[in-house]
């Protein structure tokens, strides 16, 4: 009877260990190794109407990837969402409660980014507000206090800088630069979208040497080539 039992407990281990290295080896459906995130950039793109590139632009300044980044001031995962912003956000958009859960930062991340542009209508000044806060933001507006120095680096960085290009003094004229994925429209713009034009506001100090960034185009200005808006005639609803 002993003989019985330690056989079959042999049989039962050999019947084992084959599904346990099967269940180690066995790839996760659904994520791409070398791209993890195509899937979820893919769909905070086509729901909120900002580009793919751009968004991984946003992504690898906030976080370089980090799913579980926590830098001091406390936002967190991949889009860098501060706490008080993800509680709003997630019933509003209706996502999960984990905020390192990849999808749903992303998610939030270009949300919020969207609410911004929304509420400003210029890229400088829609990251200036997602990094320093629309408080600090519109602090910045009403007074002329200067942002912090980490806020301007970072819209320095990431949006597009009328007037900062240097062209050299040649006899030649200087090549067209390279294509710039800045260049691209960002946001779709939706027929209930009806903010009033604001006086030119900047980005830095009076006393800064680079050049300044307006908050919104004035109204009567002209139209530039690859505008930052795509106008959908049949886009009615919000995001």
């Amino acid at each position: 009877m002993q003989y019985a039992g330690l056989l079959l407990a042999g049989v039962l281990v050999i019947t084992a260990c084959p599904v346990a290295v099967s269940a180690q080896t066995a790839p996760v459906a659904g994520v791409n190794s070398v791209d993890p995130y195509a899937g979820f950039i893919t769909e905070a793109s086509q729901r909120f109407g900002a580009p793919e590139r751009w968004i991984r632009a946003v992504l690898r300044a906030e976080s370089a990837g980090g799913v579980r980044t926590i830098p001091s001031a406390g936002a967190m995962g991949l889009m860098q969402v501060k706490p008080d912003t993800w509680v709003g956000l997630r019933v509003r958009h209706g996502l999960g409660r984990d905020p390192y859960d990849p999808r749903d930062n992303i998610m939030e991340g270009v949300a919020y980014l969207h609410e911004m542009w929304d509420r400003y209508g210029n890229v400088a000044a829609m990251l200036a507000a997602c990094n320093a806060g629309p408080g600090r933001y519109d602090e910045h507006r009403t007074t002329g206090r200067a942002l912090p120095a980490e806020t301007r680096a970072y819209v320095t960085a990431l949006a597009p800088v009328p007037g900062s290009a240097v062209t050299p003094e040649t006899s030649a004229p200087a090549p067209p630069p390279p294509p710039d994925w800045r260049d691209a429209p960002l946001f779709v713009m939706r027929p209930s979208d009806r903010r009033s034009a604001d006086p030119v506001q900047t980005i830095g100090t009076s006393g800064d040497a680079r050049p300044t960034v307006p908050v919104r185009e004035r109204p009567d200005a002209e139209p530039r080539d690859g505008g930052m808006l795509i106008t959908r005639a049949d886009d009615g609803r919000a995001p």
